[in-house]
């Protein structure tokens, strides 16, 4: 996942530094030389993350960033301070004037390319939450509890470590912060998954008898509903081998041993924001939003919030130069489940609504499933360039064949498959084109033989 990025810093070769690090990555890179340039420039670009270094004249990083969350058009792009080594201090002062994370000099790569991702995924969420909260808008629909960046953070954690020491020492800082913690040994996982329902989960990679990134790797798996839970691990602050590897199997933060307090609070603050965005995305929002809007069946939403939310999303893409990609999906051979004797309507309802459920399974949480009619889903996928979006596509074909769909009539059990089309939207096109060329994609899947994924593409004739 890339993103913009604004690096501040008067400095111009810590500019250019930062510059070439993360071009490498793909991130798109602006830069300002001072806070006052900064305030401007951002209004200007609209960045997923701001780098702001500490010290810079006439307006250090503390002000600026106090001054960018102050207002409103602003407020709710991650900000990471860049700090000397042994400026401890300046840590604190930046998560107090609203910086969601920060970073130390000299900066390394993989703690950088780590914090960035993490909080462009952040920027992610927050900004469909701010776009699906415009779109109801315009229904005049009232939308409660619309999360903000600047609310107070509360969460129910985990602690999975077998250092009491170590276990007291995290609880105290985190109770402080007003969070719940519950500390167990790792024989104790299943137990406390099966009993409450968790935040965040962290795992020290410090344990004597058991791997605890495979621990991670298991929970996440194991059940589809922990899949969704962010997970930080404890690491010790030399195994750059177990780090590399633990990112590279999508764990979601980390936190170095021996432990800074500071560090540790704006690591598990960034986390709970991030939750509670996708909570909102996932439920919260569709509780909230009129029948008007909403399939009754499957509970997506229907054609019309459909064709609203997708024009807003397609404008706000051409205006920040962000990927958008459109999946179009249909149900194999449907009618043949309507038509067939014994089941009828019912049993055609019944797939349907698992569908629904398979493809909420299949995608992120910042992406919007609607189902406009018929067997036809079509699913907005903000922030995705196409190559992800068919990898989500395949993902999702997979989720729908590998297991049998129940059903109440006999056999009591139904294969189905599905067809999906998949367009991105290019320069100088709007959402009727990529609603255009998803279709044509999806016509293509169905001529070729059904169940499967087909891309569409510029130069094709279609």
């Amino acid at each position: 996942m890339t993103g913009k990025v604004l690096v501040v810093d008067d400095v111009e070769q810590n500019v250019k530094l930062l510059e070439a690090k993360l071009s490498s990555e793909y991130y798109s890179v602006f830069s300002a030389y001072s806070g006052i340039e900064c305030l401007r420039v951002v209004k200007d670009i609209s960045p997923d993350i701001i780098l702001l270094d500490v010290m810079m004249p006439e307006m250090d990083g503390f002000e600026t960033c106090k001054h960018l969350k102050a207002d409103p058009e602003t407020a709710h792009i991650p900000v990471v301070m860049v700090t000397a080594l042994s400026e401890v201090e300046d840590r604190v002062e930046g998560l107090t004037s609203g910086a969601a994370d920060f970073i130390t000099k000299p900066i390394d790569e993989l703690h950088l390319f780590a914090r960035v991702k993490s909080l462009v995924r952040l920027k992610v969420a927050m900004d469909e939450a701010r776009m699906r909260d415009k779109t109801g808008n315009e229904f005049g629909l009232t939308v409660e509890n619309v999360p903000q960046y600047n609310d107070k953070v509360t969460g129910n954690i985990l602690l999975i470590d077998d250092d009491v020491v170590q276990r007291k020492k995290i609880t105290k800082v985190l109770v402080g912060s007003e969070y719940r913690v519950t500390e167990i040994n790792p024989n104790d996982v299943e137990k406390a998954l099966a009993e409450n329902t968790f935040d965040l989960i962290i795992i020290s990679t410090l344990l004597d008898d058991v791997d605890g990134l495979r621990l991670a790797v298991d929970i996440r798996s194991e059940k589809e509903e922990n899949r969704h839970i962010p997970i930080m691990i404890l690491i010790d602050e030399d195994d750059h081998r177990l780090l590399i590897t633990s990112l590279e199997v999508g764990i979601d933060d980390y936190v170095m041993i021996p432990l800074e307090p500071s560090e540790l609070k704006a690591r598990v603050r960034t986390q709970l924001v991030r939750k509670n965005y996708q909570d909102f995305l996932k439920s919260s929002y569709q509780e909230n939003v009129s029948a008007a809007v909403i399939d009754s069946l499957t509970q997506l939403y229907n054609r019309r919030y459909l064709d609203a939310h997708l024009h807003n999303i397609a404008d706000e893409s051409k205006k920040t130069g962000a990927p958008l990609s459109l999946m179009t999906i249909d149900i194999d051979h449907f009618k043949a489940v309507n038509d067939r004797p014994g089941w009828g309507h019912d049993v055609g309802d019944e797939v349907l609504v698992e569908v629904a459920k398979r493809i909420m399974n299949s995608i992120r949480s910042n992406y919007l499933a609607t189902r406009p009619g018929g067997e036809e889903f079509v699913i907005i996928m903000p922030s995705t360039n196409i190559i992800d979006a068919e990898k989500i596509a395949e993902r999702t074909r997979i989720n729908m064949e590998k297991d049998s769909f129940k059903i109440s009539a006999d056999p009591y059990a139904a294969d189905i498959t599905i067809s999906i089309g998949v367009a991105a939207l290019s320069e100088g096109e709007n959402a009727l084109d990529l609603i255009k060329h998803s279709d044509e994609a999806l016509f293509d899947a169905k001529n070729r033989g059904r169940n499967r994924v087909v891309v569409y593409e510029h130069n094709k004739s279609w």
